[in-house]
């Protein structure tokens, strides 16, 4: 029997009560492992070393890109 396999079969003995537990941890590790690019990672690090813009609400950003 695959782990797929094995994971599905556990699935099934969970109770609907526990389930909202087990897709929250699903939904955490079906996200891909993909690498930023190098553009990102750039921005990441500038953000580490105080640099950057940093927006408390939606309406910041979007301010910001209007201008």
């Amino acid at each position: 029997m695959s782990d797929k396999e094995r994971a599905i079969q556990l699935l099934e003995q969970i109770p609907e009560s526990k389930m909202y537990y087990v897709l929250g941890f699903l939904e955490g590790v079906a996200v891909p492992d993909e690498m930023p690019n190098e553009e990102t990672r750039e921005a990441m690090r500038e953000l580490e070393n105080g640099g950057g813009e940093c927006f408390d609400t939606l309406d910041g950003l979007w301010n910001s890109l209007e201008g």
